[in-house]
């Protein structure tokens, strides 16, 4: 991979293998791999700052249900509805984004690069053109062979830290590691479905979330209530929305948080003290997060014979 010049902050040096996983794993296969994936996110992040929340959300979704396979990547067909049919991630976005990947990479290096490993690896350059961290990524992962939508089973919106806990927890994260992903929101965006009941009746109450700053209350009732069709969308960080950085952690702390869950990061005892860190240690959040983000992408991987190297991410072979 060419060198890309940092702009923000230092080039992390994390853990370079996990077991069949390593850093340069394409070297000699495919060595263009890695400057084409970061080639086309530049290109696509140039046009759009929001592809960053894009992937990190696709990487997370994928990762969370069977492991980093791609599975999320497939499209249902008429007899077996797949991963990506389900509720939870039918706000998935940036497809094209791995399609257009893959087809200059099978272009260079046929049947060679897994679709996963794209979806790592275009995560990774996203965080670090919207301002996060560089870090290596090991790579070797195999495309999975199966995508079930009754597998979905995801942390939501509306989870306590205790019920998110116990989630992150099954994947093998900690606490604080779950805190530190839980700031990737600091460039994400979610519908007003998600937090209509905090802005309007919250658990029945005919109010809202006394948890919510008055004055974003009132400025989200504009925006969700401002279509007269759709599901309008807002930034989970109303700060600095397109960076990746620890502002997200200032917000929620300030009673600005937009997701239940986002805003009980802040109160609940467990993890109130996470955050305060992080407000105010941004590298120590950089580091972290990157650590946290190289661990996740090491989630169930098959590696060696297992599964397959698709040639359509969309498809089984």
């Amino acid at each position: 991979m060419k060198k890309i010049t940092a702009f923000l902050g230092l080039v992390f040096l994390l853990p370079l293998a996990l077991g069949d996983l390593k850093v340069g794993f394409y070297n000699s296969t495919c060595p263009q791999a890695e400057s084409i994936v970061q080639q086309v996110v530049q290109s696509r992040f140039q046009a759009d700052r929001s592809i960053t929340a894009a992937l990190l959300c696709m990487h997370f979704h994928d990762c969370f249900i069977r492991g980093c396979d791609a599975s999320i990547l497939i499209d249902s067909t008429d007899s077996i509805p797949s991963e990506k049919s389900t509720g939870p991630n039918l706000t998935v976005r940036g497809f094209e984004i791995i399609d257009e990947v893959k087809k200059n990479i099978e272009a260079a290096c046929p049947s060679t690069v897994s679709c996963a490993d794209i979806i790592t690896l275009a995560t990774r350059d996203a965080v670090f053109f919207a301002g996060g961290p560089s870090y290596d990524v090991a790579t070797g992962r195999r495309d999975g062979i199966v995508s079930a939508r009754d597998e979905v089973n995801l942390p939501g919106p509306t989870f306590s830290v205790s019920q998110a806990q116990q989630a992150f927890a099954a994947k093998g994260f900690t606490l604080t590691e779950m805190v530190t992903l839980l700031g990737g929101h600091t460039v994400g965006i979610a519908h007003c479905g998600f937090f209509q009941d905090r802005i309007s009746n919250f658990r029945d109450s005919g109010a809202p979330d006394p948890s919510m700053d008055p004055s974003l209350v009132a400025k989200l009732k504009v925006t969700c209530g401002a279509s007269s069709s759709g599901d309008p969308t807002v930034s989970l960080d109303q700060s600095t929305p397109s960076i990746v950085d620890n502002k997200f952690y200032s917000e929620i702390l300030a009673k600005r948080g937009i997701l239940q869950i986002d805003q009980e990061l802040a109160v609940d005892k467990s993890s109130a003290a996470i955050v305060t860190k992080f407000t105010s240690d941004a590298n120590g959040f950089r580091q972290s997060f990157a650590k946290a983000l190289v661990k996740m992408g090491n989630v169930g991987v098959l590696t060696g014979n297992a599964g397959e190297i698709r040639k359509n991410c969309r498809v089984f072979n």
